[in-house]
Formats: structure tokens, C-alpha cells, sequence
């Protein structure tokens, strides 16, 4: 007796939409929707929702927008009447200034339906950019997502990924191999594992389509539902223990063992972790309040900025300043990666961005320096002179245009260089006239020096104190860096 393969079980577009929304909270609009298009077979194959299943429910009690492609009706390929029941998806979130998500998982352009199609999805990228800034905009790959149809989830705020079904990509695998000749598989191309840490298209992943709902509704919870309101509250939670760091500037250490010692606890939840991790982008909140958290990365390229990290952390700030999430900066950063590969590649424009993110930003914002901050890098991440509300550091930490061993190459160059021995003493001249910790406390480039133990009870009394000065409402866009 033969054995026969047992059929593949299609995923069902309500199911998803009842995984991630509160029960019975699903109202649908144009179910009975159907393109009328007749050539190339079309006439016989017009299934109710034209391929997209669209309404509004409710996550945790707060209304959202929501449109759920549907691969078992052909292909969810995108055509007109497809695109139209999004566009008002999206129309109907901005009118109600509530949230838009959008569960991906299609064929990409309906061929048949031509240049409708691609107006289609014109229809959908204008009101991304319309919406963007003014309500949160989150777009959940689940299956494919090709061609056009990518530049969708490249406009919205944040980008989650099925690792087992999920790709990206503007041009597939076999138009790649017509192209260049080279082999390579959906996953290699645009997978969720390519797009998490090369990328950087992807801030979370999840192993599946359950795991990516999830996290949907994690997010949901740190994100008002407009820029017209304030983010929600959830319970206080002590944060974990503050752990010791190296008093060695040198020596590595996990940032995000500080961050946890700040926060409440399990509040965090890391953005594009894997990708330009010598930055921590999160969110967190403290004392029950939603905040963002950019944190340079010691145990990584030693902290340094460089373009990945300039574009990710300035993406995430304007992201947090557009939905007035306060913003927490943990600055140990010995300046921008040198280096001709990072130059001739425009370090200089793209470190300007996040620069450009914490001037404009009118969140309440503070910063500790819990080691070291050199050169241009100390003002780019949130500086008293571009606007930090308040700036800490903890004891020993270093303010100066480069460290001493930097410095004394080119301060004593020439003594050095006829006296090698004399080398450790000009380095403790240099530390005890540029690097004492004092310093910049005196010309009030650092507020305070406080103990690490007291930098959550520091930080909530700063932001609380600047907290009357957020109105809420439309600030600005948050165009992909």
C-alpha cells in the first residue's frame, strides 16, 4: 500500500487575526469584495475578499486597524479592489487615530490585473507615508513578501518576522540567478535571519506566526495609539539588581546587564538585537511608564559608533520623539569607528543623522556616561548642547576629545618619540589635566556624578520633573534611515 503526503495545512488568515485580537472583538468590513477582472481565467476565480480579510478589533482593550493577507485565496495576491480594502484599513487608523497592523503573506501583485495593481500598491505606500509619525504602523511578515510589496513594511514603524515562513525581497531567486547567475534559496536571499542581522529590515523576529503575534502585542504595549495620546501605563516592577562594570575603560561588559539594573523588571524588549549590536536600542519602561533606551555596547566593537549603529539608533529615536516615549541614553563610547571602509561609505552623513534625531527630539531625555565619552561621538549621543534635559555620570567616567593614549601620540609626539620611557608620564599628565572626572561637572557639561545604585531613583526624578512639558500630538515623521 502506498503512502500518501499528508496535504499542507494553508494558513488561515481569521485564525491569525483571532491569535493576535482580544476574543470577539473582530469586526470585518468587505467580506463580500471581489475584483472584476475577466481575462486570463480571472472570471471563474473571484473569491469573497478578493485575497484579504480587513476590519478592526481590539489588543488588550485598545482599538486597532488591521488587514490580514490570505494566501489560500489566490496566492493574497495584491490587485485593485485588494489595495482598496487596505487603503481603507489605513484610512479608517488615521480618522481614528488608532494603531495599523498588517499581517503579510502574498503572492505579491496580481499579474493578471497589470498596471492596477501596481497603482494598487501606490494607494497603499502614499497613506504609510501620510499615516507615518501620527499613528503606529506595524507590519508582520508571515509569509512572502516580494517585489512592490516591500517597500510597505520599509515605511512603517516597526517590522516583525516568522522565521519558518517569512521572506523579503525586491527581486526573487530566480530572477537573481537570470541576472548575476548566482544560486541562492529564499531563506539566504531574504530571510527572516538575513533581514535581523545584515540588513537591519527586521527589528524582532519569532520563530512562527504565533511567536510573531506576540510580539505584536508586546509592542502595542510600549506605543500609544496616536501621537495625540500618551503611551499606556502597566504596573511598576523593581528592576534587577545594578551589576558591577569593569573599572578598566578597556575591558568589555554586557550593557544590557545595566539597562536591566535601571528598568522594570522584564520590560525590555530589544529592538533589531542582532543587527548593529554595538548599539541597544529598546524599549523598556520605568515605574510602569513606557521608555526608549539607546545604549552604546562595550562587548562590541568596543562601543564605537559606526553607520549601522548611527542609522539604527536614530531611526529608533525619532521612533520614540514621534510617540513621545522619553528617552534614556547609556553612553560608554570611545568615538566613531575609524577607518577608510567607514569613510569612503559616508560615516560622516549617516553619523550626522543621529545627531540631527537627538536635536530634534522634544521628549524628555537623560543621559549617563558610565565610563568614558570621547570626540564627536560624546556629542552625538544626547549631549547637554543638543538638548538633553539632564546629563549624569557615574565615578571615573571620562569626558574628552580622545583618550590618553590617543592623545598623548599627538599632544607629545616628539618628546615621546626621543624618549620612549617617557611615555607613561606624560599619560598621567594628560589624565590629570583633560581626563579628571571633575571636569565637566565644573562647566556644567555633566549635571551630577551619581552612584550606580542611584540611577534609576535619578533618572525617574528627571524625567518625571520634564515629563509637564511633552504636549502630546503630531511631531514628526519617522522616514526609514
Amino acid at each position: 500500500m502506498t503512502e500518501t503526503a499528508a496535504p499542507v495545512q494553508r494558513p488561515d488568515a481569521r485564525a491569525r487575526i483571532d491569535t493576535l485580537a482580544d476574543d470577539g472583538s473582530f469586526v470585518e468590513f468587505g467580506s463580500q469584495a471581489r475584483h472584476h477582472v475577466t481575462a486570463f481565467g480571472l472570471a471563474d476565480k473571484r473569491p469573497d475578499g478578493d485575497g484579504v480579510v480587513t476590519g478592526t478589533v481590539t489588543v488588550d482593550g485598545r482599538p486597532v486597524a488591521l488587514f490580514a493577507q490570505d494566501p489560500t485565496a489566490l496566492g493574497g495576491s495584491l490587485g485593485e479592489v485588494h489595495a482598496q480594502k487596505i487603503a481603507m484599513v489605513q484610512d479608517k487608523a488615521s480618522r481614528g487615530r488608532i494603531p495599523v497592523v498588517g499581517l503579510l503573506d502574498s503572492g505579491g501583485a496580481r499579474i493578471q490585473e497589470g498596471v492596477a495593481a501596481l497603482d494598487g500598491y501606490a494607494h497603499i505606500f502614499h497613506r504609510n507615508v501620510r499615516s507615518s509619525g501620527r499613528v503606529p504602523q506595524i507590519s508582520v511578515v508571515l509569509g512572502p513578501c516580494a517585489g512592490g510589496a516591500v517597500y510597505s513594511p520599509a515605511l512603517t514603524d516597526i517590522v516583525i518576522m516568522a522565521r519558518d515562513r517569512a521572506h523579503m525581497f525586491v527581486t526573487g531567486p530566480k530572477v537573481v540567478k537570470a541576472v548575476t547567475f548566482e544560486d541562492v534559496s529564499l531563506a539566504d536571499l531574504g530571510g527572516a535571519d538575513v533581514h535581523s542581522t545584515t540588513s537591519g529590515v527586521a527589528h524582532l523576529v519569532a520563530d512562527d506566526a504565533e511567536g510573531a503575534l506576540e510580539l505584536t502585542r508586546r509592542v502595542l504595549s510600549y506605543l500609544p495609539s496616536s501621537a495625540w495620546e500618551e503611551p499606556p501605563l502597566a504596573a511598576p516592577v523593581p528592576p534587577e539588581p545594578m551589576p558591577e562594570i569593569p573599572t578598566d575603560h578597556r575591558q568589555p561588559y554586557d550593557v544590557r546587564d545595566v539597562i536591566r539594573g535601571i528598568v522594570d523588571g522584564g520590560s525590555m524588549l530589544e529592538l533589531s538585537e542582532a543587527f548593529a549590536r554595538n548599539i541597544v536600542t529598546s524599549f523598556a519602561r520605568m515605574d510602569g511608564r513606557p521608555v526608549g533606551v539607546v545604549a552604546n555596547q562595550p562587548s562590541v566593537l568596543a562601543g564605537c559608533l559606526d553607520i549601522a549603529a548611527s542609522e539604527k539608533a536614530a531611526r529608533f529615536v525619532r521612533l520614540c520623539d514621534a510617540f513621545g516615549l522619553p528617552l534614556v541614553v547609556l553612553v560608554d563610547v570611545p568615538g566613531f569607528l575609524p577607518g577608510t571602509g567607514q569613510e569612503s561609505a559616508g560615516i560622516i552623513r549617516k553619523g550626522a543623522k543621529l545627531l540631527y534625531a537627538f536635536s530634534e527630539a522634544t521628549v524628555p531625555r537623560a543621559t549617563v556616561i558610565l565610563r568614558k565619552a570621547y570626540g564627536g561621538a560624546y556629542i552625538v549621543m544626547n549631549s547637554r548642547n543638543i538638548g538633553a534635559d539632564a546629563v549624569y555620570s557615574w565615578p571615573g567616567a571620562e569626558v574628552a576629545v580622545m583618550g590618553a593614549e590617543g592623545a598623548v601620540d599627538v599632544l607629545y609626539r616628539r618628546p615621546i618619540a626621543e624618549d620612549p620611557s617617557s611615555r607613561p608620564e606624560y599619560l598621567a599628565k594628560y589624565r590629570a589635566e583633560a581626563l579628571r572626572p571633575d571636569l565637566p561637572n565644573e562647566i556644567l557639561s555633566v549635571d551630577e556624578t551619581i552612584e550606580p545604585g542611584d540611577t534609576r531613583r535619578v533618572l525617574l526624578g528627571t524625567l518625571n520633573a520634564v515629563r509637564g512639558s511633552l504636549e502630546p500630538g503630531y511631531r514628526h515623521d519617522n522616514l526609514p534611515q
